[in-house]
């Protein structure tokens, strides 16, 4: 990038005075939310929030009507967040928000809050002891060097401040947590794992591979590049080691068996309480899940189409059966998101383009794709443009292309959702619109990628 580029870097406050603000922002959001929800018919709070409420309402004032069913139960007077229908999380969120029952109904929302702040020290910590530091020095740094006023140091501190602002004070993950997502738990959990690998602390990264994967299914993908790495240099290891040498040795299998002992630990544990209603709604609904809502995905058109209803049979035709199995769709996603975590995971350095590429693939071409699930690859962004090459006009171009294809898609939306037009065949259109413009965009960084 050009030194014009880092000028930005001499006004940047310190890293406490953003954290400060970030806060601030937060609780003044969560405040306004509860007046918002009080005095209007749309609510701030996102329904998924009011979800988890009853979740951790049902879990501790169990009824006839409401019980643990596991094996355990019995042991414990504990009721099913699975009786709150469209609960399909893991347990342990409903545990975390059992405040909201005996505090305040808004103790979640400071909690995924205060996980946005951890998330944001995790970035800057990330950014100053490793990204920066690997990263070709910058000509800001430079330029700071040979200053009497600075060092470099003082310029790895105000760039890494700098971009975990972006992150911190972006609109979407502030009022995202502030209107009660869960998802900044899960971001701050991935983030805790990309730390301890980073410092060589593979078994704490296993463990939170698999804690990371028990909260939701996808930071799975994250393993292969994992293996990668820890394959490439591994004791007497070298990056041309062929692919099975690289994935399957000793160092590997370790680290596999401690994520996936974590997994199972959990899941087990999860089970032995709350019984088959745990593994039905967690993990086997993600799977078998059919949503004929309009979303991004390229996918939604085609199951608007042919999903099932009351008076429809069983599908004759194989191709056709196998065209409407909501499996089909991890066949192109699971390759590239595999396939891409072996081809870039192969130095530790290059984990966090990775794991970048994984998320992106991984949302563009899911069966259900939100905007909330864009939170899921932006968490990388911060830690990846340090080691991004390109002009200021290149970077705005390819923002343009993301949120330009984006508000295509929402202006056909909005004729869909608000004004009740049949526009579900122009709505698939520009959703493919949506696919190749984000493709375009990945291409563009990953050629940005040095």
């Amino acid at each position: 990038m050009p030194s014009s580029s880092y000028r930005i870097l001499d006004h940047v406050p310190s890293f406490s005075r953003v954290l400060l603000l970030s806060s601030i922002l937060r609780l003044v959001l969560i405040v306004y939310s509860e007046w918002h929800d009080a005095h209007s018919v749309v609510k701030y709070t996102d329904v998924d929030y009011r979800v988890f409420g009853d979740a951790a309402r049902f879990v501790l004032h169990p009824s006839p009507d409401n019980h643990a069913v596991g094996l355990l139960a019995s042991y414990f007077d504990i009721g099913s967040p699975y009786t709150r229908a469209t609960y399909r999380y893991t347990p342990l969120l409903a545990a975390l928000l059992a405040p909201n029952e005996w505090l305040h109904p808004s103790f979640g929302k400071l909690l995924f809050a205060g996980c946005d702040i951890l998330a944001g020290l995790l970035m800057y910590e990330l950014l100053v002891t490793f990204i920066i530091p690997s990263a070709s020095p910058t000509q800001a740094e430079k330029d700071t060097t040979n200053r009497d006023s600075g060092s470099a140091d003082g310029s790895t501190q105000r760039l890494a401040t700098l971009l975990v602002s972006v992150h911190l004070l972006n609109p979407l993950v502030f009022t995202i947590s502030t209107r009660g997502s869960s998802e900044s738990v899960l971001s701050l959990f991935v983030l805790a794992t990309l730390y301890y690998t980073l410092r060589n602390r593979w078994d704490v990264s296993a463990v939170l591979l698999g804690l990371s994967t028990h909260w939701k299914i996808y930071p799975f993908i994250y393993g292969v590049s994992c293996l990668g790495v820890i394959g490439s240099h591994g004791a007497g290891g070298s990056p041309r080691n062929s692919l099975f040498q690289t994935v399957v040795n000793r160092r590997t299998l370790r680290f596999g068996l401690i994520s996936a002992m974590t997994f199972v630990v959990l899941g087990l544990a999860m089970y032995a309480l709350w019984g088959q209603p745990f593994l039905d709604e967690s993990y086997l609904y993600h799977l078998t899940r059919l949503d004929h809502r309009h979303n991004f995905s390229p996918y939604f058109y085609l199951v608007y189409l042919t999903y099932p209803t009351a008076s429809s049979g069983p599908e004759a035709v194989l191709w056709k059966r196998l065209l409407r199995s909501p499996l089909t769709s991890f066949v192109p996603q699971m390759t590239l998101a595999l396939g891409s975590g072996l081809l870039f995971g192969r130095r530790r350095e290059d984990l966090v383009f990775a794991w970048f590429v994984q998320t992106f693939v991984f949302v563009v071409f899911n069966k259900v794709c939100t905007s909330q699930y864009f939170l899921w690859y932006t968490l990388f962004l911060p830690l990846l443009v340090p080691r991004l090459s390109m002009t200021t006009r290149r970077a705005l171009t390819l923002g343009a292309v993301w949120i330009g294809t984006q508000a295509l898609w929402l202006s056909e939306a909005y004729k869909l959702e608000f004004l009740g037009q049949n526009v579900f065949f122009g709505l698939w259109v520009r959703g493919l619109v949506y696919v190749v413009g984000n493709c375009w965009v990945l291409a563009g960084i990953m050629h940005a990628y040095s």
